[in-house]
């Protein structure tokens, strides 16, 4: 039994440690840079058919898959924990609501970030090529794990983001901040469609 807990304790101080050596994500840039890019989010909506429900990233790329519709753009990231009954962003739906987002995030300044996002429920976020944020399952409105990214320069990024809200309530909102400084929650003013 010894054995087994230093074996444990030398895995997770090596995880840990590897983590936090890892050098930072190397977000691209969008090729050309857009023009004309209106406020907001461009989102599209899959609906559970009745009796079923979402419980992963994968059911949530199938809904969208058998039978999208647009909904109202988002006006970005800040969609707190609603009440039940609410809809879920949009979607004009409460539960089972699968969305594909999309569109740019503008970065004011090169160097390194961190962002997180609370969600509720799963959510595959990338940004600029990279995977910014995950969580395939059912959760509260918490947060995903941390991700530093590295921007390159100032301007538009390509945002690329799954999501799914099951049951109950829903949230989506993003943290970001410069390494070392405090994470704020991000302003919908740097979201473009």
């Amino acid at each position: 039994m010894r054995s087994i807990l230093i074996a444990a304790a030398a895995t997770l101080s090596f995880v840990i440690a590897t983590a936090a050596g890892a050098a930072p994500l190397k977000l691209k840039p969008a090729s050309p840079q857009p023009g004309g890019v209106k406020p907001g989010l461009s989102v599209t909506y899959g609906f559970a058919k009745e009796g079923r429900h979402i419980k992963y990233l994968s059911e949530a790329r199938s809904v969208l898959k058998s039978g999208a519709k647009r909904g109202a753009p988002l006006r970005g990231l800040d969609y707190r924990d609603n009440n039940k009954g609410d809809p879920t962003l949009t979607s004009g739906r409460a539960e089972n609501v699968a969305a594909a987002i999309k569109g740019y995030i503008r970065f004011e300044a090169p160097g390194v970030y961190q962002i997180d996002f609370f969600t509720n429920d799963g959510i595959d976020a990338r940004i600029g090529g990279q995977r910014v944020g995950h969580f395939d399952g059912r959760q509260t409105c918490d947060s995903t794990i941390v991700s530093e990214v590295e921007v390159p320069k100032a301007g538009w990024y390509k945002l690329d983001i799954l999501y799914f809200n099951r049951l109950n309530t829903s949230c989506l909102m993003m943290r970001m901040g410069a390494k070392g400084k405090k994470m704020q929650w991000v302003k919908n003013g740097v979201f473009g469609h």
